[in-house]
């Protein structure tokens, strides 16, 4: 009987031992499956944020694009009009290039000339009258100067382009000064006399000052730029000399000196 005892108690302790191990067996399936879940709601969390990003970049990146290839759509488009303008009406396009170039020299002139005590600060028939001298006078002998100086002296090599520059001191220049100055004077009421006077005075110190700003001026204008764009680029020259220009011009006759 004590035997029989004996053996049941150790079946039993065998029994508690078997469910203490399937117990742990479960709690550790429990764990595993927890950690699972887990793991898979992080992973599907961080999918979800880098698809987010990847569409707020690439929204993002294209709208930029968009953007940029917007304004360099627009100003591509207005240099290819320009261009367009240059080839079907060259002397009327020209012309109007010319005049806005001397407009904004000479209210650049008059902002930086004119002391604002003055009563009129601000002269508009004196830009008027500039912007009338490019469209009528600078802007089509541009187009005639540097046309026939190409056929006289085609080529851009340095010897022909050395020779354009002195053909270009030798004539053109003192001829439009002596236009401008004479020009500006007249409109402004002087007479023959005071004219002359004027050019006697300052015709000679402009053509000695243009001597150390055109010659490099020309050099690039005449060695790199093709002949349909040299009047635009020499007009574009010009805004510095023409505020230099417009302050000569705007200069009191001799007699009042």
């Amino acid at each position: 009987m004590a035997i029989c005892v004996a053996r049941y108690m150790r079946g039993l302790s065998r029994l508690d031992s078997c469910n203490n191990v399937g117990i742990r067996i479960f709690k550790q399936q429990q764990q595993q499956q927890q950690q699972y879940r887990a793991y898979s709601f992080l992973n599907s969390h961080l999918k979800n944020k880098t698809c987010n990003s990847k569409q707020f970049y690439s929204t993002s990146s294209s709208s930029s694009s968009s953007s940029s290839s917007s304004s360099n759509g627009s100003k591509s488009g207005f240099l290819k009009w320009y261009l367009r303008m240059l080839e079907t009406r060259p002397f009327i396009t020209k012309s109007i290039s010319s005049s806005l170039i001397f407009c904004a020299a000479d209210v650049s002139s008059q902002v930086i000339t004119l002391s604002p005590s003055e009563s009129c600060p601000y002269d508009m028939i004196r830009t008027l009258r500039i912007a009338a001298y490019g469209l009528l006078i600078m802007g089509p002998s541009q187009h005639v100067w540097f046309n026939n100086l190409s056929r006289v002296l085609p080529g851009r090599d340095v010897i022909a382009t050395l020779k354009k520059i002195f053909t270009g001191q030798v004539i053109y220049g003192p001829i439009m000064n002596t236009i401008f100055f004479s020009y500006n004077a007249a409109l402004q009421g002087e007479t023959k006399e005071d004219i002359v006077a004027r050019l006697k005075r300052d015709l000679l110190p402009t053509l000695k000052n243009g001597l150390m700003y055109w010659p490099m001026c020309d050099f690039l204008t005449f060695r790199f730029i093709p002949v349909h764009l040299q009047p635009l680029a020499n007009s574009s020259f010009a805004y510095l000399w023409t505020i230099y220009l417009t302050y000569m011009a705007s200069l009191k006759k001799v007699g009042d000196d």
